[in-house]
């Protein structure tokens, strides 16, 4: 399975469109696109509001079926992300979630946590501590790999788990 995550573009619908063409099973904008719910390049994403959506069509998380995988897709405003993660593992554990998708901070990282992979792509737009504007591309077989990558598609950070 593989999944293209991006969030936290503010308006930037040039790297919408691009990160949305890319190959994958599926992918997934986790909020503040600042976009219209119904703007073409959203279309083939699924989608989330975040803190700075205005469009209330924009549903506040999202749950589906990727390969098997069921994968859960929030902004984390909502759930307090910038202080903690143990709310969205609540959630997440509520949900079936096997993965988690967040953004809200505009830092990214991965962490698996109880056989749960929760995932910030950053931010494409405005990334914060010094950090590059990245998207995120989730591979998962035997191992689960997780690249982040700049806005000229090369490799800025790199995570494989082995599942046990």
């Amino acid at each position: 399975m593989k999944i293209v995550v991006m969030s936290d573009s503010h308006g930037d619908k040039e790297t919408v469109k691009a990160v949305s063409a890319l190959s994958a099973d599926a992918t997934f904008h986790c909020g503040d696109s600042e976009l219209s719910f119904d703007d073409s390049v959203l279309q083939t994403m699924h989608r989330v509001r975040g803190n700075c959506d205005r469009d209330a069509r924009f549903p506040a998380s999202v749950a589906v079926k990727v390969e098997g995988k069921t994968v859960l897709a929030v902004h984390g405003h909502e759930h307090d992300v910038k202080q903690s993660l143990m709310g969205l593992y609540y959630y997440a554990k509520e949900s079936g979630a096997d993965i988690v998708l967040f953004g809200h901070s505009h830092l990214y990282g991965a962490e698996m946590k109880d056989g749960i992979l929760f995932l910030n792509p950053g931010s494409t737009m405005q990334p914060r501590g010094g950090k590059d504007a990245t998207y995120a591309v989730v591979e998962w077989d035997e191992t689960v790999r997780v690249t982040f990558k700049n806005m000229a598609s090369e490799i800025v950070d790199f995570i494989e788990i082995k599942k046990i």
